[in-house]
């Protein structure tokens, strides 16, 4: 008989198990042969991408004292529908123009699942899921899910066919190059203003709480110092589009908007964690490096050069994309280039969002096919009754909206 093998699953000690945790993560993140991947270097901390969510969990899987697995989870309170109700006074969580009230309810993430190669096919990655999940349990979680690529077959598998979880929506994540010139942002139409975070949270809580996934503690998001700003797009010719002078508070423009407007928030993941583009060929690679000669010899052309992107690079992650009117898509495009300049002033080489497949505004975000995933994939599982406010029956079997609120800080 052969030799049993005791898998040992412990929460992450971040005194001993870095070094050990870093050296799993690299060796998973490196692609098939001769296939572009993106390997993250998550600037020696290991759980930097759930560090900023309200309840998280880090663990790690070991034989004696080898590392040879760990899994991230968190756990937050989410829209995950809504109901009819009668529009209420000075209610911040209403969306009293289409008389619904968003209902929430308490939904784990999974993210950040490692086994190292030569420890796979043993049942570790089974053994992290189902340990994660009863951390879900004991701390009340309704709903758990988890997005990966549509193609990574084993993933996939792993989550439908052993840990119960069912395919749920297909968002798209969009990524555009951030280049060595200035894009045009406005024009003598569009203003572009940057709220609080208070004047943000009240926008966003009255038009966007009703969204799919929209956080319940938004304010903590618009008052990361990771949130680098909330913007808002509005014609120059209307109440406040002569300037910030004009502005008088999200209420006031709530009770007389004007007649196209749209907004966007970005987050700086640059100081969360690094990516670096692997597998490129020495072709490409010469390409790539020869546009950017090019634009350095003839910067007046501004020809958009290609970064470095087989090198470290930070980028910044555009959310909360919304807004309404007949001129919506050229002000979230106005919104897109003020993003892009953001990004080239902080040293960044890319600005992404993330979108669901049926968003009418994603046909205004610039973005590059090559670098970007028209169909990402996320899995849900119910892991017990349904306590949120107010019942939508199961999350899990609901049609999807137009639209999603991406969380940035589970990107």
């Amino acid at each position: 008989m052969g030799e049993v093998v005791v898998v040992n699953v412990r929460e992450f000690d971040p005194n001993k198990d870095r070094e050990s945790v870093e050296a799993v993560e690299k060796i998973c993140e490196v692609g098939p042969s001769g296939k572009l991947s993106l390997f993250t270097d998550l600037h020696g901390d290991p759980i930097c991408r759930v560090r900023n969510s309200p309840t998280f969990l880090m663990l790690v899987a070991e034989i004696g004292n080898e590392t040879v697995g760990m899994i991230r989870g968190c756990i937050k309170t989410v829209t995950c529908g809504k109901k009819l109700t009668r529009p209420t006074k000075n209610s911040t969580e209403t969306n009293q123009n289409s008389n619904h009230v968003p209902v929430f309810t308490k939904l784990a993430y999974v993210l950040g699942l490692r086994v190292s190669p030569n420890h796979r096919r043993m049942g570790i990655g089974l053994k992290l899921v189902e340990k994660m999940e009863q951390w879900f349990r004991e701390n009340g979680a309704e709903y758990s899910y988890m997005a990966t690529e549509n193609d990574n077959v084993a993933s996939v598998k792993l989550f439908t066919d052993k840990c119960g979880y069912s395919k749920f929506r297909t968002p798209s994540i969009l990524v555009n190059p951030v280049f060595k010139h200035r894009l045009k942002t406005s024009s003598s139409k569009t203003t572009i203003l940057k709220l609080t975070p208070n004047d943000a949270e009240t926008l966003y809580r009255y038009k966007f709480s009703t969204t799919e996934f929209f956080p319940r503690d938004i304010d903590s998001v618009l008052k990361n110092k990771l949130t680098l700003g909330t913007f808002l797009a509005i014609p120059r010719d209307g109440k406040y589009g002569a300037g910030s002078d004009n502005w008088s508070g999200s209420e006031s423009f709530l009770m007389d908007p004007p007649s196209s407007w749209a907004l966007v928030s970005v987050w700086n993941c640059k100081d969360v964690f690094t990516l670096e583009v692997k597998g490129a060929s020495r072709v490409r690679r010469v390409l790539a490096k020869t546009t950017r000669l090019i634009d350095k010899a003839l910067p007046w052309l501004k020809l958009p050069s290609i970064p470095n992107f087989f090198k470290p690079f930070g980028f910044h992650l555009m959310y909360g994309i919304g807004g309404e009117g007949a001129e919506v898509l050229k002000m979230v495009k106005a919104l897109c280039g003020f993003a892009h300049n953001l990004a080239m002033e902080n040293g960044c080489s890319a600005v992404a969002t993330e979108v669901s497949s049926c968003e009418p505004l994603r046909f205004a975000i610039p973005h590059w096919k090559v670098l970007s995933c028209e169909e990402d994939l996320w899995c849900i599982k119910r892991l017990g009754e349904d306590y949120s406010d107010g019942s939508v029956g199961d999350w899990t079997k609901s049609k999807p909206g137009f639209s999603i609120f991406v969380d940035p800080r589970e990107f």
